[in-house]
């Protein structure tokens, strides 16, 4: 079977035979064929494709570790298309934001943590992307991520900070030679015990934002110590609490130095955010499938569930919901892709606009993400809350959404903020 694999089976054979991953990426087409362009919807039908195959070929069940399957992954092309990445030799012929969304689709509806962990990685593919300035090393570190032969996470949170992410304690000085020595905590990282590269964020004075730097930081260095944190909600994902102890950073490894950390910080939220609103639209659309398929075979009074008004009005609300929220994802992620490709970059009055918009959208995506995978497993009954299927996991990550990528109070500050400078401009 192509299902989670439990220890005690719950649901029939014809039903989880049904709840395939083949069958469940033929559901998501047919729902989202007539809205995309020929090339994104091919695309997304490629990756559909990777993913059944490697499935079947290496017998998943979906206990695996995860990370074991990044180089192939990454070796496909899977990893991330947000970039063309012709500067390291790839030359991706579709790419961009619309496509990285289909890709999330794609890998959510395979193996759901392993879509949030391949998401870190891309959290330090783009600053890399950005401001590599041709530097040997930082082309490498860009190369080896894109193509999975390693795994990164990005250092923005601290254990005394949280969402305050400017006034951080990190530190780092400078030194004669270019070099910086770093010391401080982060946590709650993505990857990090497992993680090869890593941008962090420190400053020159601390709680002073306006002094931070950007830094690429190779794991294996002196003064690199990692913990790994407990998560019970997502049990295959690496989250990790990080020591440095006057780690030195290389003048060459510098991507932003003091005082260009904090715009280099805040145009990867932009990013981060849009991604986070594409994995929970990818949650939700796996929830109602396992859902739709579910109600539509399992019978209970004599007749299908999904006949039952209790269960087939509430699934159908969902569903709308769900296909609102993924047009107006589409309609962001499209204009990106056609600014980039008239102009080769997004204009400055169009990226802080965006801002608000990757909050807006966050905001909402992580209370329906959240809300659609509670329910379905609901309508689902028991079905919905054992280990058979990958449903236990949708519900693990969609309660932690609205924490990672700046936490629910803070899409709402961002929000009001806006919202009176908007008012002054009346």
């Amino acid at each position: 079977m192509n299902n989670k694999k439990g220890q005690v089976q719950c649901i029939n054979d014809e039903i989880l035979e049904k709840l395939s991953l083949k069958t469940r990426n033929k559901f998501l087409n047919y729902n989202l064929m007539s809205f995309l362009k020929p090339k994104h919807f091919n695309f997304l039908k490629q990756a559909q494709k990777f993913f059944e195959k490697f499935e079947k070929k290496n017998n998943i069940t979906h206990n695996e570790d995860f990370y074991e399957w990044i180089p192939e992954i990454g070796r496909n092309g899977y990893i991330t298309r947000m970039h063309k990445f012709d500067n390291i030799g790839l030359d991706f012929e579709t790419y961009g934001m619309t496509t990285e969304f289909m890709r999330v689709l794609a890998m959510d509806f395979f193996d759901p943590q392993l879509a949030m962990g391949a998401g870190a990685t891309v959290l330090v593919v783009n600053p890399l992307m950005l401001h590599h300035e041709n530097v040997d090393v930082r082309l490498k570190a860009l190369k080896e991520l894109v193509t999975g032969e390693k795994i990164a996470c990005i250092c923005i949170t601290e254990p005394e900070r949280g969402s305050d992410a400017v006034r951080m304690l990190t530190t780092c000085d400078e030194q004669e030679d270019g070099s910086f020595i770093v010391n401080g905590e982060k946590i709650y990282q993505t990857n990090g015990p497992k993680a090869d590269w890593a941008v962090i964020y420190a400053v020159t004075e601390k709680n002073n934002g306006n002094t931070m730097a950007q830094l690429l930081v190779n794991t294996s260095w002196d003064g690199w110590e990692v913990e790994r944190v407990n998560i019970p909600w997502t049990p295959r994902m690496h989250i990790g609490k990080e020591t440095f102890t006057n780690m030195k950073i290389p003048a060459e490894y510098v991507l932003g130095k003091p005082g260009d950390g904090r715009e280099h910080l805040f145009e990867g939220l932009n990013l981060e955010r849009l991604g986070i609103v594409c994995l929970n639209l990818a949650e939700a659309w796996n929830a109602i499938t396992h859902a739709v398929i579910y109600t539509n075979m399992r019978k209970q009074f004599n007749k299908e569930i999904l006949k039952h008004q209790g269960v087939g009005f509430p699934l159908s609300d969902l569903w709308a919901q769900t296909v609102s929220m993924t047009l107006a994802t589409l309609n962001i992620c499209q204009t990106i892709d056609d600014k980039m490709e008239k102009l080769g970059t997004l204009p400055k009055e169009f990226n802080l606009a965006l801002g608000v918009t990757a909050s807006q959208l966050k905001f909402l995506s992580t209370k329906l993400s959240e809300r659609v995978v509670y329910e379905c497993a609901n309508l689902m009954g028991g079905a919905g809350v054992c280990d058979n299927t990958l449903m236990h996991d949708l519900l693990g990550i969609s309660r932690i959404q609205e924490i990672g990528g700046g936490t629910r109070q803070i899409q709402q500050y961002i929000m009001s903020y806006s919202l009176r400078q908007l008012f002054r401009l009346l």
